[in-house]
């Protein structure tokens, strides 16, 4: 059976302007039958504690319907972010895109 991978690439800054667009584009991929959902926030320049909750939410969203959840490509404000909250030990975190085709393609 094939996975149904779907990609997010939001940009700017992902704060609580963004959040809920964000939310609500996550649970319409999982609802569209994603079983993988890949972020990547190469265009994020900066993510508040809006834009944290956002990504946690997305997590248990994906979650909870059985699928996957990655991130890649974060920047050095959002690694620190990521670490300063432990969440480096929450999400799954890839340095790119490659990462995760070449990831995808071992499975």
């Amino acid at each position: 059976m094939s996975q149904i991978i779907k990609q997010i690439q939001p940009s700017g800054i992902l704060d609580s302007t963004k959040a809920g667009q964000f939310r609500d584009e996550v649970s319409a991929l999982v609802q569209s039958g994603a079983d993988t959902i890949l972020i990547d926030l190469k265009d994020v320049t900066f993510i508040d504690s809006s834009g944290l909750g956002a990504l946690v939410a997305a997590l248990k969203t994906v979650r909870s319907a059985g699928g996957k959840l990655l991130i890649c490509s974060i920047n050095e404000q959002v690694r620190m972010l990521f670490e300063l909250t432990s969440m480096d030990r929450v999400f799954e975190v890839l340095s790119s895109r490659e990462e995760f085709e070449r990831q995808l393609n071992s499975d």
